[in-house]
């Protein structure tokens, strides 16, 4: 079992599509897509038929590729290709050992839900791996992988080239890599951009005491509007996630 909850789903594990040629025109090119421009895969340095073959790989309906994304304090982000037969679509999720359920961030697919990330959170968990947990460790990849779920109305100056450094790294031809980080931070197809806030109080059910250090979004789009990321969890497993996110430093 790779993902509690999915038992009885074929997934398997994602890591060794990454090395394929057209991974990441398949996995970005339609978030990459405006008003103005129509991608296509040599935005990525890479033919058709490399993107065609990756696509095919990504959208396995008996291969479920699930991608991994560990950081700080045993949670990991997950990516999920949820390949159903006529309805495939990817999800977007945390788990920790100890709870009983995912935070869910996002969803691309006919019910989409998003956006599930802040740039300052995406950021953080890229660079902040657990290098003893199974998954992947490079920070361009783990950036890569959860962009779709971003959605930030105040991207900081620095964004653009940071995700521009990542896609060269991940093999852009860094002529294209400016360019191509524009489009992938302009609107995004499925959802607005959003304001992410820090709340006064998010009191835990039943209880007085108050969630700190994590992030309320107000796109009405979003899993995390209005609601805490991981429901059921208690006031220390909370600290410890805001903690890893890097929202709250607070001791």
């Amino acid at each position: 079992m790779l993902i509690k909850g999915f038992e009885n789903a074929p997934v398997v594990m994602g890591e060794e599509l990454l090395s394929l040629p057209g991974f990441w025109a398949a996995y970005l090119m339609w978030l990459s897509q405006t008003e103005e421009y129509d991608p296509v895969p040599t935005w990525f340095g890479v033919d058709g038929a490399d993107a065609d073959a990756a696509c095919d790989a990504l959208g396995d309906e008996d291969r479920w590729p699930v991608f991994r994304i560990p950081f700080a304090d045993g949670h990991t982000a997950v990516v999920l290709g949820c390949n159903i037969p006529d309805d495939p679509g990817t999800q977007y999720f945390i788990t920790h050992p100890e709870w009983t359920r995912h935070g869910f961030l996002a969803g691309v697919d006919g019910h989409q839900a998003g956006p599930g990330l802040s740039w300052r959170e995406l950021h953080h968990i890229a660079r902040t791996p657990d290098l003893n947990a199974p998954g992947i460790h490079a920070a361009y990849a783990r950036l890569l992988l959860l962009l779709p779920a971003l959605g930030d109305q105040d991207l900081p100056e620095e964004a653009p080239g940071i995700l521009g450094d990542a896609l060269a790294q991940a093999g852009v031809p860094a002529t294209l890599a400016p360019h191509l980080a524009a489009a992938l931070l302009a609107d995004h197809p499925l959802w607005e951009p959003a304001q992410w806030t820090l709340p006064a109080a998010s009191p835990l059910s039943g209880s007085q005491e108050p969630f700190h250090g994590i992030l309320h979004c107000d796109g009405s789009m979003s899993p995390r509007c209005g609601t805490h990321l991981a429901q059921g969890i208690t006031r220390e497993q909370s600290d410890r996630l805001a903690h890893a996110l890097g929202t709250w430093t607070a001791s």
